[in-house]
């Protein structure tokens, strides 16, 4: 098939209608950090309750994208898309009946099965969409609402919602209705695979096989993209998870910030981020996956470094966490996207994206924040920072053995994703 005569206005849709999903995803996922004080004070929790509440979202977010991942392959994306997006966006609004501890996690851990479903899905049905030469920047793209949304404009959202609602619950209600509304939008827009310009190529493909390629999780892990993938994942959420969680806590408690100032300085992380993942997969597209993986890990580290030393000026503070977020969620749509993509067996790239998602989901975006919150309980909130210095770091030396996947620097075309 001549990717020359790519079909534009379809690929510009499903990015467009994908993207406003995943930026959903991260409102209705990370909105409970700017409420976190209020909900703190009025259901009586500790920083180890907080630690338990990301954590329960993060490890049944990691699980189910790894299974929905393989179920996406076999009955296509729609039938995954579709229902987990109005399931979210439902946890979301009843996040908000929560009156404890466990209630408030039970409703959590539904969203991150839903989200989980959502997330490699999306991502393949985006690589779908996308032509090739633009496989990366699309992907950013796709990913970038996520940071914009849910930790960019979501303390803003927040915060100015409490000004007009009786309390936080109600704030929960009001960010779960878009959700139910591009829902329908999904329903008449998003394709099957089959359907697509890139599921065709894809089944040329598989048809050129000698047999149809099943999911081998022992071949997948033997995949050495996917396998770093994963443990690259794993040490750039234990960054990110641990700061968009903690973050508003260390600024208002610990350095004594006004809940306005907090706002401002915790939505850096969602702008730098918005940018960095956009960005990042964009500029791999032509330096390479490892050089970008590399340079985004060092800029990392760097700018922890420099938050955790800051003093309490809303300036600096915004700043560093502005540049940090830049790279550490550039990572992510990175690691997630095109090189778990262009690393997949033919015919298994939501089986790869789910399980690199996965992984980086239940060990980053669950142990990691669990593990924060007991540090923070224990042994001061200000000393979360070296548990994300220790992963980024790792992070470095992780990228130094990826395999060059970049259509570009390789010169030769990539698998297309199904």
């Amino acid at each position: 098939m001549d990717t020359k005569q790519w079909n534009t206005n379809y690929e510009w849709k499903a990015v467009l209608l994908l993207s406003l999903g995943f930026a959903l995803v991260g409102l209705d996922r990370w909105i409970i950090a700017p409420l976190l004080p209020s909900i703190m004070r009025d259901l009586s929790l500790s920083y180890q309750d907080v630690g338990i509440i990301f954590g329960a979202l993060g490890i049944t977010w990691g699980i189910f994208a790894i299974i929905a991942g393989n179920l996406s392959d076999k009955i296509g994306h729609r039938k995954i898309l579709i229902p987990s997006l109005i399931i979210f966006s439902l946890a979301s609004g009843f996040s908000g009946a929560a009156t404890g501890l466990v209630s408030l996690i039970f409703v959590r851990a539904i969203m991150g099965v839903s989200e989980g479903a959502f997330c490699p899905t999306s991502f393949a049905a985006t690589a779908v969409a996308a032509k090739p030469s633009r496989r990366g920047s699309l992907q950013g793209l796709q990913q970038s609402g996520f940071a914009l949304f849910g930790l960019g404009l979501g303390p803003i959202i927040a915060t100015q919602l409490l000004l007009v609602v009786p309390s936080w619950r109600e704030v929960f209600w009001v960010v779960a209705i878009p959700g139910l509304i591009l829902a329908v939008f999904m329903y008449f827009i998003i394709k099957e695979p089959q359907d697509t310009q890139g599921g065709q190529l894809l089944q040329a493909e598989i048809a050129s096989l000698a047999e149809k390629p099943k999911v081998n999780w022992g071949q997948l892990l033997r995949t050495r993209n996917v396998l770093l993938s994963m443990l690259g994942l794993f040490c750039t959420m234990s960054c990110v998870f641990v700061i968009s969680a903690m973050v508003p806590l260390y600024l208002e408690n610990y350095l004594k910030l006004s809940s306005q100032n907090m706002g401002i300085v915790v939505s850096a992380i969602g702008f730098g981020g918005f940018l960095g993942q956009f960005l990042v997969p964009a500029v791999s597209d032509w330096i390479g996956r490892k050089t970008a993986c590399f340079l985004g890990f060092l800029g990392s580290s760097i700018f922890i470094w420099f938050f955790a030393n800051a003093d309490a000026s809303v300036v600096t503070l915004f700043t560093h966490l502005f540049i940090l977020s830049f790279f550490s969620l550039g990572l992510i749509a990175l690691l997630s996207g095109p090189i778990a993509t262009e690393s997949a067996p033919i015919g298994l790239v939501a089986s790869s994206i789910g399980l690199v998602v996965g992984a980086g989901e239940i060990f980053g975006g669950g142990i990691a924040p669990f593990l924060s919150g007991v540090v923070a309980e224990h042994y001061g909130i200000q000393n979360i920072f070296y548990l994300s210095l220790v992963g980024t770091i790792a992070g470095m030396i992780v990228s130094l053995f990826l395999i060059e996947t970049a259509p570009r620097k390789k010169q030769v075309a990539t698998p297309v994703a199904e």
